[in-house]
């Protein structure tokens, strides 16, 4: 199963215009801060936008509401992942 990611930008690397730069972002989530490429991004990212990140690409831009709704749902579908134990288990 392949999973997308949103992430906020912390800092940006190498300029959008600029194909001879680095292009890189790093974003974070939940503590955890990556290295991410920007070559695929739909748009160029400022610190505090949030993207979605796959297999070490952003790939796509996406608001804040949306984005934190979408952090909550991971995190709810982790929780019901989680094992369970209790009487009889």
């Amino acid at each position: 199963m392949c999973l997308a990611v949103p992430m906020r930008v912390i800092a940006v690397k190498g300029s959008r215009d600029d194909f001879t730069s680095s292009r890189i972002g790093i974003v974070e989530a939940g503590g955890i801060e990556k290295e991410v490429r920007l070559d695929l991004v739909d748009r160029w990212p400022q610190v505090g936008d949030y993207l979605i990140i796959h297999a070490g690409f952003a790939i796509h831009t996406l608001d804040a509401d949306e984005a934190l709704t979408n952090l909550r749902l991971l995190r709810e579908m982790a929780d019901g992942l989680a094992p369970r134990s209790g009487p009889g288990e």
